[in-house]
């Protein structure tokens, strides 16, 4: 236990430290974000510097490292695959800024680059950690289908942490305490030493970069650390099979990409809008609720399933 507040604290000393200078250099060289027209609530941000994902992917990485068992084979992989889909938030990051205007990479682009490391990881998973997925002890196993499963599995909570990136310190905040219910769960109940590490190193750095990135936001973490959030998320569940648990802690990255779904859906074929705007934290912006109380409302939302599905697991395994 003490391995994981250690951990904790240095990703969260790191990510204060590297926050002002990589503010600074973001600063330096304009990488700011654009805002869209219609988000009129939050014209006044247009030109918050983006990118601030580098903070805490640093952050959490340097100070995992220190950390990590000798064994950590695993450990690192999960890792590269956050560089990777960071690497792919930042292309989409980096042709936003070089062309002033807000997409990025195309949609199927996005969606080749997310689908294609989430194959590798998913064919490894297949032959090296198995086809089960564990819900509260009990055991569902797929078979060859845990390779689709896994692929959409990414592609769905990459893009729900993205969508979740609306409001200052929303998918930070959220994220933050997402990973540490999660991280008391795997270091509890025994899902991995190495897994629960680095969820925790992770919150150490989402804290430290809440600093920068809590309203009003001096920096954005930009698709280079949203898409790197939700591939780290993903990966961890998949490394420690507990996939299923995840839209019960992070019912808000579901009711979010569902919102969004949903809107499209509907006005496409209606031309009528189900909200008043889409994600739903945008809705509830619209109805004229401050975006602190909403981003306080997911936090402490999040922290209450992240609890119930804690005291889950400790009855599952007999630990309570």
């Amino acid at each position: 236990m003490l391995n994981y507040i250690l951990v904790f604290l240095t990703a969260l000393a790191l990510s204060i430290i590297l926050g002002f200078p990589i503010l600074s250099l973001c600063k330096k060289f304009h990488l700011s974000q654009t805002i869209l027209h219609y988000v009129d609530k939050h014209s006044g941000k247009s030109g918050t510097p983006t990118m601030g994902g580098f903070i805490f992917i640093v952050a959490s990485f340097i100070s995992s490292l220190f950390f990590l068992k000798e064994d950590g084979y695993f450990a690192l992989l999960i890792l590269l695959t956050m560089f990777g889909y960071g690497l792919l938030g930042f292309l989409d990051d980096f042709i936003k800024i070089k062309y002033h205007k807000n997409e990025g990479l195309k949609p199927y682009q996005k969606v080749i680059g997310q689908v294609g490391i989430a194959l590798i990881i998913a064919i490894f998973a297949y032959f090296k950690i198995g086809s089960e997925l564990d819900f509260f002890g009990l055991k569902l196993d797929l078979g060859l289908f845990i390779i689709p499963f896994i692929v959409i599995f990414y592609v769905a909570v990459t893009n729900s942490v993205n969508l979740t990136d609306g409001l200052d310190g929303l998918a930070s905040g959220t994220s933050a305490m997402y990973l540490l219910f999660f991280g008391l769960i795997v270091a509890i109940c025994g899902f991995g030493y190495n897994n629960a590490i680095i969820s925790f190193a992770m919150v150490g750095a989402l804290f430290g970069f809440l600093l920068f990135n809590g309203f009003p936001a001096k920096i954005f973490m930009g698709d280079t650390g949203s898409l790197a959030l939700g591939g780290l998320i993903a990966s961890l569940a998949v490394f420690t099979k507990l996939e299923l648990i995840l839209p019960i802690i992070g019912i808000l990255y579901v009711l979010t990409a569902l919102s969004d779904v949903l809107q499209v859906g509907y006005y496409k074929k209606t031309h009528k809008r189900i909200f008043k705007m889409a994600p739903l934290h945008h809705h509830f912006e619209q109805c004229g609720v401050h975006e602190n109380r909403i981003v306080a409302v997911y936090i402490v939302i999040t922290m209450v399933c992240g609890f119930i599905a804690l005291i889950g697991y400790l009855f599952a395994w007999g630990v309570i």
